[in-house]
């Protein structure tokens, strides 16, 4: 039996991603008494599966989700100046393709990038002649203008477990590997029945819970709780692939795609590029996604009509897969 059966808290957290980690560090910053549980390790799904970045969402601008990019931006700058040691400035080139958005909405949308929240730490966007910025080097000679902006890299698991140390060291409880098998009303109290990986049973009252289950909160909610969701989620896989370095700068690329989509081509660990991400419907167990051949094709054939050098599968070094809860709002 765990030393915690039968313990109150404040706020149960139910969750060990980024969402979970954050709103356990804010609630015990805030004097409340704080317990998290997590089934498998800290950030071992989604949030160890992202793109690597803290960015504004450039592309939302599109979509004049003006709000959305301000709270991003904002909380861009407030990141960079609280975890200089996991997150890093960087700069993206974006090469200009004159078949999709014309310059003009380009630069509108990193005029707004640059001017919706204030920047501290990031520079401004500017335009780049491709043939002399040194970035222009690795892609293909038609691609002659360019812009380039601000936004930043992060070490995305180490930003969870750094968040549930502080809040550990707020007085949080952080319980790995500890799942929740029920919650419970009883009169004003929540009731979490938890089991820990050995089989160990106990349980906590809580006076308000968090459901940050990520790609599983709707199940959770219907499979192990008596409260039942007003919105409905839809699963979407986003996969990654890596491989040797196409460049020997510190730039980043951000590739416009006939799609409408963008992907993503990164430094990474020194000798590697990342390149991301896809988005797909999942419909199965968010524990076993993986690549498939279709994401490795498009990920590979965007990268190649951008990139001077040409990739297949066969070189690929790693890929990894997550898969991100969106609310359904059922617009189409």
């Amino acid at each position: 039996m765990s030393d915690h059966s039968n313990t109150h808290y404040d706020l149960a957290v139910i969750g060990g991603g980024i969402n979970g980690a954050g709103v356990a560090r804010d609630a015990a910053g805030r004097g409340l008494k704080v317990l998290l549980c997590e089934r498998d390790d800290l950030a071992q799904h989604t949030s160890s599966s992202s793109t690597k970045l803290i960015h504004g969402g450039l592309r939302y601008l599109e979509h004049l989700e003006f709000s959305l990019v301000r709270k991003a931006l904002a909380e861009r700058e407030i990141l960079l100046r609280a975890a200089p040691h996991i997150i890093s400035p960087l700069r993206f080139v974006m090469p200009h393709d004159t078949h999709l958005r014309p310059v003009w909405m380009i630069r509108l949308g990193l005029f707004f990038y640059d001017h919706l929240a204030r920047r501290v730490t990031s520079p401004a966007s500017r335009f780049i002649d491709l043939r002399r910025h040194p970035a222009g080097a690795a892609l293909q000679t038609e691609f002659r203008d360019g812009f380039e902006y601000s936004d930043a890299w992060a070490d995305d698991a180490r930003l969870v477990v750094l968040n549930c140390v502080d809040a550990a060291q707020r007085g949080a409880t952080i319980l790995p590997r500890t799942e929740c098998i029920t919650v419970e009303r009883e009169e004003e109290l929540w009731n979490l029945r938890l089991q820990v990986k050995n089989g160990d049973m106990f349980e906590v009252t809580a006076r308000a819970v968090v459901n940050a289950a990520g790609p599983w909160v709707e199940r959770f909610l219907d499979e192990r709780s008596p409260v039942r969701a007003r919105h409905s989620v839809r699963l979407v896989k986003g996969s990654h692939i890596v491989v040797r370095k196409l460049f020997d700068h510190p730039y980043a690329y951000i590739f416009q795609n006939p799609d409408k989509r963008i992907v993503f081509a990164i430094p990474y660990e020194g000798d590697f590029t990342l390149i991301g991400t896809t988005d797909i419907e999942e419909h199965g167990n968010p524990s076993d996604v993986a690549i498939d051949a279709e994401e490795t094709r498009y990920l590979c054939s965007m990268v190649n009509r951008y990139f001077q050098r040409s990739i297949t599968s066969s070189d690929i070094v790693w890929s990894y897969s997550g898969v991100r809860p969106l609310l359904e709002d059922e617009n189409s």
